[in-house]
């Protein structure tokens, strides 16, 4: 394991939510998710794109509070036969991020001995006020969001 707590690793470069998020106003914590976001701004570079995950429990009343920002992905299009420095455009639809970022949240290897890391997240939850147990957690409905600047980027692949 390189450094990750149950077998994560931060994604290289990525945003590190601090250590000691402050507590929040307790509530009924009903769904979990995970957020996507442009690592970048997209640049001339349409051969690669890098993007930010994090994770987050949804309250009651609609709050969101974020658990987690220290996961993330690329993709890339390359090509040796194609003129020029190699690239090639991207071609990604939204079900194809949200499948990555399903995929990004997963453990990196089988170490935490769960599915998802449910006990972990629950313990990041409980530290930020929230009073859930990872049993509590794997029943709850769990969404990928895509924020804005994701949504008009596939529009532009």
């Amino acid at each position: 394991m390189s450094g990750g707590k149950f077998g994560w690793s931060p994604y290289p470069g990525a945003y590190s939510a601090p250590e000691n998020l402050p507590r929040v106003e307790p509530g009924r914590v009903t769904g979990l998710g995970a957020l996507c976001d442009l690592r970048t701004a997209p640049t001339d570079d349409v051969s690669s794109q890098s993007f930010l995950v994090s994770e987050f429990a949804t309250l009651e009343d609609g709050r969101r509070v974020l658990l987690h920002a220290d996961r993330g992905y690329s993709i890339a299009a390359r090509s040796t036969g194609a003129p020029g420095n190699g690239a090639i455009p991207l071609h990604e639809t939204r079900d194809g991020v949200i499948e990555n970022v399903l995929l990004t949240v997963l453990p990196d290897d089988d170490e935490c001995g769960e599915a998802h890391p449910w006990s972990w997240l629950a313990e990041l939850a409980r530290a930020r006020g929230l009073e859930v147990t990872a049993e509590d957690l794997k029943n709850l409905p769990y969404e990928v969001v895509l924020t804005d600047e994701v949504t008009r980027w596939l529009a532009s692949t």
